[in-house]
């Protein structure tokens, strides 16, 4: 098996022929004015070191360097030996709270912002582990399903805004219940959740909800967004502007830190409060982590070997050769004449 690793380079090559052209005119250019002052034969004995053939065999020696140069850079490679590649991880689906209240203030930038910037450093912190994404306000739904695809991951992670889901809310535990629908089927891989929210849960039983998914052998970590003062909720599109409730009061989001440690508690997993300096990820990725591993992927693939060395030392060899061509005849070896006779 053949290929190059940069194919695109191979283009380079029509760099040859337009040398070639080049060559021609600039030595037909040559003999023109060589012919301007005479007949070129009546000529010779007054250029005795003029050689138009090592001109050629110089220009052709160049040629070939160049031409073994760049499909070296190209980077060919030879491959025949099959290798198999076992991945072994964790299944983790991040269930990420989208509703308004997430867009407070009292975590910088904000809850929801504060948040997915710390995703996207888990993200990026994982190898072989699987990962799946849901978001949720007053319903739920799988933003990224489980993948290995880490790149998409942090393209849908950035997409991510309160306008996701239209349905206001906190439904943490229907959340829960769709993470735990949206793991692998039928395969024995440690699965965990983790809830990612203010914890104002207005709408359903999130701890029974975790208890359902450990009943079914998924581990449930929540983190909880808010500092112990809370923040108001910002309007939309009003610089400046706070929510207000029916009194026109000023409505402060607060953290819900009770429920977040039951619904922990209840899914046999960590809690963790954020901060302005660090959300808690790393804690939990590190949880996960020790959760025990599983085959998760098994591919084979053939194994190429770099050959472009062999190409560039060839190129060396032709330059060294065009390097030892003189361009013009040697004074001292036109003097040996082997098969000159003694008078």
């Amino acid at each position: 098996m053949f290929r190059f690793a940069h194919p695109e380079l191979l283009y380079l090559l029509i760099i040859l022929p337009l040398l070639i052209v080049f060559y021609v005119l600039m030595t037909g250019k040559k003999k023109k004015a060589i012919a301007a002052f005479g007949n070129p034969e009546l000529l010779k004995p007054l250029m005795p070191l003029l050689s138009f053939k090592r001109g050629a065999y110089k220009f052709i020696m160049w040629l070939i360097a160049l031409a073994f140069v760049i499909v070296g850079v190209a980077g060919p490679q030879f491959g025949s030996k099959l290798q198999q590649v076992k991945k072994k991880g964790v299944e983790l689906m991040i269930a990420l709270d989208v509703s308004n209240s997430m867009m407070a203030q009292d975590i910088k930038p904000s809850r929801l912002e504060k948040a997915k910037m710390a995703i996207a450093r888990m993200v990026e912190k994982l190898s072989d582990d699987k990962v799946g994404l849901i978001v949720f306000a007053g319903d739920a739904y799988v933003q990224l399903p489980i993948t290995t695809d880490y790149s998409s991951a942090k393209l849908f992670l950035s997409n991510i805004s309160t306008d996701v889901v239209p349905v206001q809310g906190t439904a943490i535990g229907s959340a829960i219940d769709l993470a735990a629908k949206s793991f692998t089927p039928e395969t024995e891989t440690s699965k965990a959740i983790i809830v990612i929210t203010d914890g104002e849960n207005h709408q359903d039983d999130a701890v029974a909800a975790a208890g359902r998914a450990r009943g079914n052998g998924i581990t449930v970590h929540t983190i909880g967004m808010g500092l112990e003062q809370g923040g108001p909720i910002p309007e939309k599109g009003q610089s400046g502007q706070f929510m207000k409730d029916g009194n026109g009061a000023i409505v402060v989001s607060k953290l819900d830190e009770q429920m977040l440690k039951d619904i922990a508690k209840a899914g046999e997993g960590l809690y963790v409060r954020a901060s302005n300096t660090d959300v808690g990820l790393n804690q939990l990725l590190d949880e996960v982590n020790r959760m025990e591993k599983t085959l998760l992927e098994e591919r084979v693939y053939a194994d190429y070997a770099e050959k472009y060395q062999y190409f560039l030392l060839a190129g060396l060899f032709f330059i060294f050769v065009e390097f030892m061509i003189l361009g013009r005849k040697n004074k001292r070896l036109l003097k040996i004449n082997l098969f000159k006779t003694k008078e």
